[in-house]
């Protein structure tokens, strides 16, 4: 992130996207993406908007799926 940031002299907007359940590192590794919306979750001019699962229209397998990952990672 910080690279993307640096290499805008311009002050051109961005959109990063990015799917949270589909991070694959190993457990003790950690996620840029976590980190990013840690870092700057309160800094001014930078937003984050999260999508759910009603935000997409998936075949009903894939949806029960995804759902599951969900439910898993929330215990």
């Amino acid at each position: 992130m910080t690279e993307c940031v640096i290499a805008n002299p311009t002050r051109r907007k961005f959109i990063i996207t990015a799917d949270p359940t589909q991070i694959d590192l190993p457990c003790q590794q950690q996620s840029g993406l976590k980190e990013a919306t840690k870092y700057l979750k309160d800094v001014e001019g930078i937003s984050f908007v999260q999508l759910d699962e009603y935000d997409f229209i998936r075949h009903p397998l894939v949806r029960k799926v995804v759902e599951a990952y969900v439910k898993n990672e929330k215990k």
